[in-house]
């Protein structure tokens, strides 16, 4: 099996796809309802904007940071739901999908926010609408430039280090190239790119391995359409929900800004 197909197997099997989803949509709706030019906001304010509530909902989706579901003595985790829903439509609560915590967790990179499990790492990033397929990785921030420049699937497939020789995939001519610290770097780290388009209110969401092109060709190795991803029947509980913590293997890597 591919990563392509093994990798997204496990995440939609996993309702990781659904969460995601469900993320963005309601990030880009409640951004789209402020969103308001009359009153001085501009793309940059959208943009924004849109970023912090995915960021926030990514959090609350996967139980992670503030909205994390903390173990008590009986080995089952407590989450507070007026924290979990706070602010947070109706019809957004009865739509997120209910992820175990501990399934996924923080695994920020270099500043940048990330979440992992065993399949491995993403980020966020944005993109222009209609184009989020063939982003250019080269004016994208350092740690995106560095996550692009992993080797391929199939040589990633025969190293021991996920990350053996990954200076030969540096060019050291590249503006704003440095050295960049390897920890974190083992995960294989993949990129959830969003777009939106601010009249309309179209969007676009995929998952996808990103591909450096700096001298043209594809944007990405492979990816994912999430927009095709279906979401789990609406659920709503009206009472405590104390779910049993799935032990995770990965540990979150420390930011060192941006």
């Amino acid at each position: 099996m591919d990563e392509h197909a093994e990798v997204i197997g496990e995440l939609r099997d996993a309702g990781v796809l659904a969460a995601i989803r469900w993320a963005y949509e309601s990030a880009a709706r409640r951004a789209l309802e402020m969103y308001s030019p009359a009153d001085g906001h501009d793309v940059a304010w959208l943009g924004n904007t849109r970023y912090v509530l995915l960021r926030d909902r990514l959090d609350r989706v996967f139980s992670c940071d503030r909205y994390q579901a903390f173990e008590d003595v009986t080995g089952v985790a407590d989450l507070d739901l007026d924290l979990l829903y706070a602010e947070l439509p109706e019809e957004d609560i009865r739509a997120m999908p209910a992820i175990a915590p501990g399934l996924m967790v923080r695994a920020d990179l270099h500043g940048s926010p990330g979440w992992a499990c065993r399949a491995g790492r993403f980020l966020i990033t944005s993109g222009e609408y209609g184009h989020v397929d063939t982003i250019q990785w080269a004016y994208k921030s350092l740690t995106k430039r560095v996550v692009a420049l992993q080797p391929p699937p199939a040589r990633h497939a025969d190293f021991d280090d996920a990350l053996f020789g990954i200076e030969e995939f540096i060019s050291p001519g590249e503006p704003g190239m440095r050295a960049f610290p390897r920890h974190g770097l083992e995960l294989p780290t993949f990129v959830v790119a969003h777009s939106l388009e601010p009249v309309s209110g179209e969007i676009e969401l995929i998952f996808g391995r990103p591909r450096m092109n700096t001298a043209g060709g594809p944007a990405w190795y492979w990816i994912e359409d999430l927009l095709a991803t279906p979401l789990p029947a609406t659920w709503i509980t009206g009472a405590p929900v104390r779910l049993r913590l799935v032990p995770s293997e990965t540990a979150a890597a420390p930011a060192e800004g941006r």
